[in-house]
């Protein structure tokens, strides 16, 4: 086990895609302060107060590693941060500290090994062209705005690539990035791209399922 700060944001970052936030509460300033002078990293975890009340750190949340990867001072000591999701995390136990913001003890949160590395490559494969599919449905506009993963490799995990370029509820996402096998994380977003190919996909960026930059 291992000690992390923690932010907890309406939003979810997966292994492998960058998220840019805006740091402004003076809590989160010392969070990012002090992870700067440490490894850059903290804990980003799914909360939505308005859904799910006040946040608490009950063993079992899952959430992603996120690094620093460039940092901006604003002159009022607001800052500008992106932050690249490096691996999942499990909540074993809260921590009482010092801190103004949140801390646990977590664990590393892995997939189970695949019984055939072969079907699962394939299977990523089939995963891609349907993403690719997905977005030639789109404006020649909105396609530019998407990386269609061209150059994505097959023997890596793609699940969290392709769900970090779809506009969808974060409650959603949340639950994929719970999943503990890539196969069943390609199955949902399976479902979701098909739906997409068999309708008309609308230019509304706001619509749940929209494939994004």
């Amino acid at each position: 086990m291992r000690r992390i700060a923690l932010f907890p944001l309406p939003v979810v970052l997966f292994p492998g895609t960058s998220m840019p936030l805006h740091i402004f509460e003076p809590r989160y300033r010392q969070m990012v302060a002090r992870a700067l002078e440490y490894d850059r990293r903290f804990g980003l975890i799914y909360h939505d107060p308005e859904r799910l009340g006040a946040f608490g750190t009950e063993p079992g949340r899952v959430g992603t590693v996120a690094e620093i990867s460039e940092f901006q001072i604003l002159p009022d000591g607001r800052s500008l941060i992106l932050v690249s999701g490096v691996e999942r995390f499990r909540i074993e136990d809260g921590i009482e500290s010092d801190t103004s913001y949140f801390e646990a003890l977590v664990e590393g949160f892995h997939d189970d090994t695949p019984s055939d590395e072969e079907a699962l490559i394939r299977r990523r494969q089939s995963s891609l062209a349907l993403f690719s599919s997905v977005v030639e449905r789109l404006s020649e506009e909105e396609a530019g705005e998407v990386d269609t993963l061209r150059e994505a490799d097959p023997s890596q995990e793609v699940s969290f690539h392709i769900a970090g370029r779809i506009r969808i509820d974060p409650g959603w996402q949340q639950a994929l990035l719970e999943l503990p096998m890539e196969t069943l994380r390609l199955d949902r977003l399976d479902r979701l791209l098909s739906e997409l190919l068999v309708r008309d996909l609308p230019g509304d960026e706001g619509q749940p399922g929209t494939p994004s930059a």
